[in-house]
């Protein structure tokens, strides 16, 4: 109802002539330039913002409580797997180890006694000496001295590893991030002391609704071009286009329900280390859009959430016609349902009105896109498009 009032209002006001701050608009210049649409197969990108992350990043955290002694990087340093990050005070943790290495020879020095003592009780029953009774006791006090000797080995070799977490080294190869504790920092078991990110490659995480994803996964399916999986692009967040393609690797399994979306993630190179962990930027991918018309903004005019476009017609009479644009960038809208050889007025709009009769002028694109080789046409850089306003 409110586009058909909007529409009624425009033809009224055609009726009455077209005024601009209380003056009538002259119509004796009726030279106005159009442009006939034919139905086009162009590529389009898609724009999705995407939160880019390290292939791997890895927290840093202490295994072991104390003061920390040493640090041996700084914030942002690039390092290798074992490279020594951080030396926390191991004097407490290097006298555990002795402890428990006196602790597992005592116990070793326990068992042999108690082996020396079942060979001499067993040959002592052999000669009927001693009872067999007594025997078994020894044999049973031997068992018990070998457990304390294993006991006393995972002592100590929890102690060992103890100390050996006192040195902090990186787990993987990449850049280090902030380090918020400083040299004399008490830290305790699970401390976040930093962490390390491997950029060597990233990987875009965008969402898509339900219906962008039933259109990608159908192309997939039916093994289309248009789906473009494997040729995505990353706008940065200064709007320029990253020079390494993309490749969408893996989706979700369900859909989010308090959004209605689904979360795709994409592996894009980085030789010279420009991305870093957490950047934001937008993902380009092309989508393929068959029998639809480009009309230039130019020839356009709105009214509140309406899109108008002068028509015209075999006797040269403007008409007032309204359409919905697919999509907008460029300078173009991309609209559906108009008949092929539509003329349009491709410019002067300001000096139309409704029912108006003009003298057309060819504004040099009127060539039907479908008669020339490469119909196919693609879009100019994706980096000047402007996808997310759409109506």
């Amino acid at each position: 109802m409110l586009k058909a009032s909007v529409l009624s209002c425009l033809v009224a006001a055609a009726a009455s002539g077209c005024r601009e701050g209380g003056t009538t608009v002259s119509s004796e210049d009726r030279n106005i330039p159009v442009k006939r649409l034919y139905p086009e197969s162009i590529e389009v990108p898609r724009s999705f913002v995407a939160d880019i992350q390290a292939i791997q990043f890895v927290e840093v955290k202490s295994k072991v409580g104390g003061f920390i002694k040493e640090i041996h990087v700084d914030e942002g340093q690039e390092v290798r797997k074992g490279d020594v990050l951080f030396k926390l005070d191991a004097i407490e943790y290097y006298e555990a180890v002795r402890e428990a290495e006196a602790a597992l020879k005592q116990a070793e020095a326990e068992y042999q006694m108690t082996a020396y003592d079942v060979d001499r009780i067993s040959k002592l029953v052999e000669k009927e000496i001693l009872a067999e009774v007594r025997l078994k006791q020894a044999q049973a006090e031997l068992a018990v001295a070998e457990l304390e000797v294993e006991q006393a080995k995972v002592k100590m070799q929890r102690a060992q590893l103890d100390y050996s977490y006192t040195t902090i080294t990186a787990p993987i190869d990449g850049y280090v991030d902030r380090i918020p504790y400083k040299v004399g920092s008490l830290v305790g078991t699970e401390t976040l002391l930093t962490n390390i990110s491997n950029v060597a490659e990233v990987f875009a995480y965008f969402k898509m609704n339900e219906t962008e994803y039933l259109k990608f996964r159908r192309a997939i399916i039916r093994g289309e071009e248009d789906s473009r999986a494997d040729t995505v692009q990353l706008v940065l967040a200064d709007g320029t286009l990253y020079e390494h393609a993309g490749i969408v690797e893996t989706v979700e399994g369900d859909f989010e329900r308090q959004t209605g979306s689904i979360a795709f993630r994409a592996r894009f190179p980085n030789p010279e280390g420009l991305l870093k962990h957490g950047v934001s930027g937008k993902i380009n991918m092309m989508t393929k859009m068959d029998d639809v018309y480009l009309i230039p903004q130019q020839a356009t005019f709105e009214i509140q959430e309406f899109t108008y476009v002068y028509t015209i017609n075999e006797e040269d009479i403007a008409k007032i016609r309204s359409f919905e644009p697919l999509a907008r960038f460029n300078g173009y809208y991309v609209a559906e349902n108009f008949m092929p050889g539509t003329e349009i007025a491709f410019s002067g709009i300001q000096r139309l009105k409704d029912g108006m009769k003009i003298k057309p002028v060819d504004a040099g694109e009127n060539s039907n896109p479908n008669e020339s080789e490469g119909h196919v046409r693609e879009m100019p850089d994706s980096t000047q498009a402007n996808p997310d306003t759409e109506k």
